[in-house]
């Protein structure tokens, strides 16, 4: 699943197949279909672990204060480019949607309905006090846009020089 992972948020879900993992992993294809039937099988198992890895790493929306909360949030898209060039899997999966199998498609769309349940309690909870569910929403995707977009334009550009220039506004 690691090896399935790299491929997946270095490249792209259509760039890798069994062969390519069981030779970076020294075992022959038998082994990871004995365990995942079909590609789509394993690569809605890896944006799922993905996906609770990465909501455990941010913690509850109401732990902490609200800036604290978000430049958390914000550097857990950083972190995930500065550990080699990485994308977020579910970003990546977004980006080749219209390829994906039905089973990618809906475990991928979770990573993003769970971040925007997450950001939506941050900025009701610990956000201006004013606010409605649909502006918190607004400012929840706002924010999730900008992350997935800023990987994207620092992955072109000047890496991480650029995702801190327009993130660096988020974090005032």
């Amino acid at each position: 699943m690691d090896a399935a992972e790299g491929y997946i948020r270095t490249k792209g879900y259509n760039a890798f197949s069994f062969r390519d993992i069981a030779a970076d992993v020294g075992i022959k294809t038998a082994s990871i279909h004995y365990h995942f039937s079909s590609k789509a099988d394993l690569g809605a198992a890896v944006a799922e672990r993905y996906t609770e890895r990465f909501l455990e790493s941010l913690g509850p929306a109401d732990s902490n204060p609200f800036k604290e909360q978000i430049t958390r949030y914000i550097s857990a898209f950083r972190s995930s480019y500065s550990a080699g060039d990485q994308m977020c899997l579910c970003g990546m999966l977004g980006a080749e949607i219209s390829s994906l199998p039905e089973n990618m498609i809906k475990v991928s769309k979770v990573f993003f309905v769970k971040n925007l349940l997450w950001l939506d309690e941050v900025y009701l909870s610990q956000g201006e006090e004013s606010l409605t569910i649909e502006q918190a929403r607004k400012k929840s995707l706002r924010l999730l846009a900008l992350l997935e977009g800023g990987l994207i334009v620092a992955r072109s550009l000047d890496g991480l020089e650029t995702f801190d220039q327009l993130t660096s506004q988020e974090l005032t």
